[in-house]
């Protein structure tokens, strides 16, 4: 699946691309206007499975995936770096904040924030709109709908447990749910990162690892 973002418009295109001979064709299955890459993959295979291209893959044995759409949304499930996280990185290295990325704010804790502020005390979490539970983008899942269910409310859960911990260990946490504007999460970024900064007197705010 191949997503192709035209320059003037802005539109998205979804593209079914395969081997051929040493060739690589694509055809193309229409136009995607979602939020994220991996809920327009979704909507590319869904779209290709549509128009009859694709044959049903069983999954492998043990997969919750139960579909290609669903494999394309797992696939395109970056840990880190994706585009929400590289966008906000870009616009707060423009503002001279520096940080370190997919780092634990407690080394005796395993859990990694997308962006700490180490001085400042400010961890930053980009979250996912399907794994975090957006309040404005989820959508249920039809399929093993108990189980998805089961695991969004482990990842909140796992999430509002993260805050406390933090919060008890002296930090700021900044969640940005990935379909903010970035120059908005960006702003919020800042104002903690400065805040925080001056309740510790710190006298360059613009270094925050």
């Amino acid at each position: 699946m191949e997503l192709k973002v035209l320059p003037d418009t802005r539109r998205i295109r979804a593209y079914l691309r395969w081997s051929d001979g040493g060739k690589s064709p694509a055809r193309y299955l229409g136009q995607v206007e979602h939020e994220t890459r991996a809920v327009n993959l979704a909507e590319g295979w869904k779209l290709a499975w549509e128009k009859g291209l694709l044959t049903e893959e069983p999954p492998a044995e043990g997969s919750w995936a139960s579909s290609p759409s669903v494999r394309a949304v797992m696939r395109a499930n970056r840990s880190k770096d994706t585009r929400p996280e590289l966008r906000l990185r870009s616009l707060l290295h423009k503002q001279g904040l520096r940080y370190r990325v997919a780092a634990r704010p407690l080394p005796e804790l395993r859990r990694t924030a997308d962006l700490i502020f180490s001085r400042p005390k400010v961890a930053v979490f980009v979250d996912g709109c399907f794994w975090h539970g957006c309040p404005e983008h989820l959508r249920e899942s039809r399929k093993n709908a108990e189980f998805w269910r089961s695991k969004i409310e482990g990842n909140q859960a796992r999430d509002a447990e993260t805050d406390r911990l933090l919060q008890e260990a002296g930090w700021t946490v900044v969640r940005v749910w990935e379909h903010e504007a970035p120059d908005v999460a960006a702003a919020r970024v800042i104002s903690a990162v400065r805040a925080s900064a001056a309740d510790r007197d710190e006298p360059n705010t613009r270094c925050g690892a």
